[in-house]
């Protein structure tokens, strides 16, 4: 079971989570990344669940069509829209800085 590391504003959250867990759906159901995390549409098309792979990227798919539209080069800075990504190894991230899409 993954241990993802989320950090924001300062503060830092660390959880276990289920293989194969999409940290979005855990925040709509109000679990953890819950509040911490900012997301909005949940589908790839606004960018609001940008972060910033800390350490674990790796273990992660390459970014699909969804994340190289809205994300354009600050893939290649680390940034991944985590609506996207299902975990399945330990993941360290950051949302403190949200990156404008496209």
């Amino acid at each position: 079971m993954p241990t993802v590391v989320f950090h924001k504003a300062g503060q830092t959250y660390t959880e276990v989570v289920n293989d194969n867990t999409n940290l979005v759906v855990r925040a709509g159901i109000k679990q953890f990344p819950y509040p911490n995390l900012k997301y909005q549409c949940g589908m790839g098309k606004c960018a609001t669940c940008a972060c910033r792979v800390i350490s674990g990227a790796e273990h992660l798919p390459p970014a699909n069509w969804k994340e190289k539209k809205q994300l354009g080069e600050r893939i290649e800075q680390g940034y991944r829209l985590v609506c996207q990504l299902w975990l399945s190894h330990d993941i360290e991230l950051t949302q403190d800085i949200a990156p404008a899409a496209k």
